[in-house]
């Protein structure tokens, strides 16, 4: 007698979905940790660039420099300004290559540090902050290019966006793109806590941690810019406390609930109207894509979204198409944008 053949069953439509769901997670979380681990691994080698630095001055901290480094092709006169994520600085991978990538297109690049961000303790910074990103636009230093693009990622992204939702017109701005934005700072905030994106909480905080010791040290434990001890500040271990216990009180804030919704641009997003591209990643682990989607769907007809299939926080693979029909197949992330972003 014939033996017989086993047979197997088609999946069903809720199995198939949590596998999806699941291969989705790996996908995303493999970008973002490959992307960082090639970055700590093999940095990318930053195009030559010179020191920049203006001034602010703020009602607590006094006067405030803000730096950075620019650089570009000699006689350039478009410019493209980087802003990096929370924790991150000006030689963060993804603000090199985005520098590297406007050099190759014959614009000169600011990667700016966000306050303080360069480690010599001036003051703090949060995600609706936008005084650095003016004062750096209205430097002299920047006076002689014609044409301006913003290009922030994760949290510059969301400073980029409300900068934009405030700022109308924008003058030399021509346009302005954000990758990987949080745009609901609550529920975003709420994401990282969850038990597997703890070791992207733990990256950002151990940036943040050594951010505010270089402010402790300069303006002194428990002053109105350090308003807890390095003692307290280092034994912190989720955003939420941080923006708690230090950035509401830093900057006057009720408590971190406030500072998520008087800061997030979420609800500001219909006053844009300077020309803004979002670049989301459905399978990004740090931001989830049901923290920004509802949001982003009721955004005026100024901002362009663009969802990628490959890719996960602020890390995709170098020959990825953006979905624009501005950009040329499989030119990349930052060329991708960069070519949006000249187009206005």
């Amino acid at each position: 007698m014939p033996e017989a053949h086993a047979t197997r069953a088609a999946p069903s439509p809720g199995e198939a979905s949590a596998w999806h769901a699941v291969r989705r997670g790996l996908h995303g979380h493999a970008w973002t940790l490959g992307s960082f681990a090639h970055g700590a691994l093999r940095p990318p080698s930053p195009p030559r660039a010179m020191p920049f630095t203006t001034t602010l001055h703020d009602p607590v901290a006094g006067e405030v420099p803000v730096d950075g480094r620019l650089g570009g092709p000699e006689g350039a006169r478009d410019l493209v300004v980087i802003l990096h994520g929370l924790g991150g600085t000006v030689e963060s991978r993804y603000a090199v290559l985005a520098a590297r990538a406007a050099h190759a297109a014959g614009l000169a690049s600011l990667r700016l540090h966000l306050r303080g961000a360069d480690r010599q303790g001036a003051d703090l910074y949060h995600a609706g902050l936008t005084a650095d990103l003016e004062a750096a636009l209205e430097s002299p230093t920047l006076e002689r290019f014609a044409r301006v693009y913003v290009l922030g990622y994760s949290l510059g992204g969301h400073v980029a966006l409300r900068w934009a939702a405030l700022r109308r017109p924008a003058g030399r701005v021509r346009a302005l793109a954000a990758i990987c934005p949080p745009i609901d700072l609550a529920a975003g905030v709420g994401a990282i806590q969850r038990l597997d994106r703890r070791p992207y909480q733990f990256h950002v905080l151990r940036g943040l941690k050594a951010h505010y010791a270089a402010v402790a040290r300069r303006h002194g434990e428990g002053s109105r810019v350090a308003p807890v001890s390095l003692a307290d500040a280092l034994s912190i271990r989720d955003i939420r406390t941080w923006d708690e216990r230090i950035i509401a009180p830093r900057f006057g804030f009720d408590g971190a609930d406030d500072y998520y919704a008087s800061a997030g641009v979420g609800p500001h997003l219909p006053d844009i109207t300077l020309p803004s591209l979002v670049v989301a990643a459905e399978a990004d682990p740090m931001i989830p894509d049901w923290t920004t989607r509802p949001l982003l769907r009721r955004a005026g007809r100024a901002v362009h979204v663009a969802w990628m299939a490959r890719g996960g926080h602020v890390g995709f693979p170098d020959d990825v198409t953006l979905p624009l029909p501005t950009a040329a197949p499989r030119s990349g992330l930052e060329r991708g944008v960069l070519a949006w972003l000249r187009t206005h």
